[in-house]
């Protein structure tokens, strides 16, 4: 089915590359590497090329410059290599798949990161460098990022459906990439909120080849319809064939402790860890496992290897120095404890939740030490901050929920409970927080502050309704907007703000700013609630807006001088 707005034009199944466009960050800190590829690219054609010596340095030219290409050594010498560095890159959204990264490494290290790396490069060059070798392989990595730009370009700008339609037709232009299509349209299935169609897609595959990522993909999806029994047995399955293929191992984790399963969801990550020691996400949530298990040993030890290998990674959080200064405090490890607490404020300081985490890890040691006044003062601090905006994660704002329900401190736990749900209102923290109330007796007052949530949000998406009713599209935008910033973490909310801001497009014409932000909400919405109904009718409003203003057509042609096709 052609998309609207353009049509991509046959072709031989090639790409021509064109290195001149392309700007090229090397991250290398060997000299003797970085001069050999600063001769060698510059007698390829490449016009821009910067380089970077370390992962801290060139994380800064991430932050202020795009580039299409990056160059990492795998062994970078500063207590983080490659392959973690990318892994960090993809995590907190530094590059996008328009960025293709190349590792370059030795061959002894080619079958270890291979093995266990989930987030693979988009190719692996071997050392020694040979020119002719190097410049066939980037050509190919460009060649093909070529054919997977428009679709990577309509996905960035929210047409999934278009990309999808994209990726149909480009399976036909570029047989030789057929299969990495398929994997691209049941993902894009999925960005738009159509778990069935991208279901169907993860099926055929792996009725036909059982392919690991179509095996992870498909689980994914029964994941997300909470059919954990049979995503289970199905990632059990894929372990048992793939025992190094660790993405598996990080969802069933997931799925068996989404089904009230802690301790086997912390024996799937103990085993991946001993496959893959170096992911921090991996470690941390072993931790945060362990301790809901009972296991401060175990969290603890965890724990200690996050705070030790995120001082070098640039993406440090003083939420790890309070889950361990947890687990040591359940040890009944007081010095251990106070040691870490203090180094949140020695190091950590100028991080804008670092004051919130040190009250409630201070609360934490007065609790242990049966300091009452002191630990009331604590979490005194730590609510009035948390009311003020500084933000927790939604597993250490129910350990300030516990703690203040602990000391009697009734009126400020309940004023956090009200605020976690204002901020972070999905269904697993709704279900968390009943639980945790329910538990201590106190069901009508959690039933209380979730009706008090549900009246301010429909109150909030009334304003924005009323404003759209009488043709005041701007106002409407403003009104769900400013609900977003009170509410921020609020699925319908979130689904609600998107609508305004595209009937404003609908109704006043088209604006990338109001696109982009419409994009934005609902990739926070889907983080937060992937199997909403409400993800595949924005999607088609959004396809339906982007077509009748031209935009795809715009899209694929910037796409298509960009990548140098002919």
């Amino acid at each position: 089915m052609p998309h609207s707005g353009g049509s991509i034009q046959p072709s031989d199944g090639t790409v021509m590359s064109r290195f001149e466009d392309l700007q090229v960050l090397v991250i290398a800190s060997d000299s003797k590497l970085r001069a050999q590829l600063r001769s060698m690219l510059s007698s390829f054609g490449f016009g821009v090329v910067h380089f970077a010596v370390a992962a801290r340095t060139a994380l800064r030219h991430l932050r202020v410059r795009h580039y299409e290409l990056i160059l990492c050594d795998f062994a970078l010498g500063d207590g983080q290599d490659g392959q973690h560095f990318l892994e960090d890159l993809r995590q907190h959204e530094i590059i996008t798949n328009e960025t293709l990264f190349v590792m370059i490494t030795a061959e002894r290290n080619y079958e270890r990161v291979v093995g266990t790396a989930e987030l693979l490069p988009d190719d692996y060059i071997l050392t020694p460098l040979s020119p002719s070798a190097l410049q066939e392989r980037l050509a190919r990595v460009v060649n093909k990022r070529g054919a997977f730009l428009p679709a990577w370009q309509l996905a960035g700008i929210g047409d999934w459906l278009g990309a999808i339609e994209y990726c149909q037709e480009a399976e036909i232009s570029y047989p030789q990439y057929l299969i990495d299509f398929h994997r691209l349209e049941a993902g894009l299935y999925i960005a738009a909120g159509q778990l069935d169609e991208a279901e169907t897609i993860y099926r055929q595959i792996v009725e036909s080849q059982r392919i690991p990522w179509a095996q992870l993909g498909l689980a994914r999806c029964l994941a997300f319809k909470k059919n954990f029994i049979d995503a289970d047995a199905l990632l059990s399955d894929l372990i048992a064939d793939n025992d190094r293929f660790m993405a598996a191992y990080d969802l069933l984790a997931r799925v068996r402790a989404e089904s009230g399963q802690a301790k086997a969801a912390c024996e799937v990550l103990h085993t991946a860890i001993g496959h893959s020691p170096y992911r921090l996400g991996r470690q941390r949530r072993l931790g945060e496992l362990a301790m809901e298990a009972d296991d401060a040993v175990a969290a603890e030890a965890a724990l200690d290897e996050v705070v030790r290998q995120s001082a070098s990674s640039g993406f440090r959080d003083p939420e790890d120095h309070v889950r361990l200064a947890q687990a040591q405090l359940a040890q009944n490890k007081l010095d251990a404890a106070r040691e870490t607490i203090g180094d949140i404020e020695r190091s950590l300081g100028n991080l804008p939740n670092a004051a919130l985490c040190k009250a409630l890890a201070n609360a934490m040691l007065y609790a242990r030490t049966h300091e009452e006044e002191k630990a009331q003062e604590e979490l005194s601090a730590a609510a009035s901050l948390a009311s003020a905006g500084a933000i927790l994660s939604s597993g250490l704002s129910r350990e300030l929920v516990k703690a203040c329900f602990d000391h009697d401190m009734r009126a400020a736990g309940s004023e956090v409970v009200f605020n976690i749900l204002r901020v972070t209102g999905d269904e697993q923290t709704v279900n968390a927080l009943r639980g945790l109330l329910q538990s201590r007796g106190l069901e009508l007052l959690s039933k209380s502050i979730e009706q008090n949530v549900q009246e301010e949000v429909r109150n909030l998406i009334k304003a924005g309704a009323e404003n759209a009713r009488v043709g005041n599209y701007a106002g409407a935008v403003e009104a769900m907007m400013d609900a977003v910033r009170q509410m921020p973490g609020h699925p319908v909310v979130l689904f609600n703000a998107a609508l305004a801001l595209l009937r404003h497009i609908e109704h006043r014409g088209w604006s990338h700013a109001l696109a982009g932000q419409a994009r934005s909400l609902i990739d926070r919405a889907r983080a937060l609630d992937p199997a909403s109904t409400r993800l595949g009718t924005l999607a088609e409003y959004m396809h339906i807006l982007i077509g009748r203003n031209g935009i795809i057509a715009d899209k694929l042609a910037t796409s298509a001088r960009r990548a140098g096709q002919r």
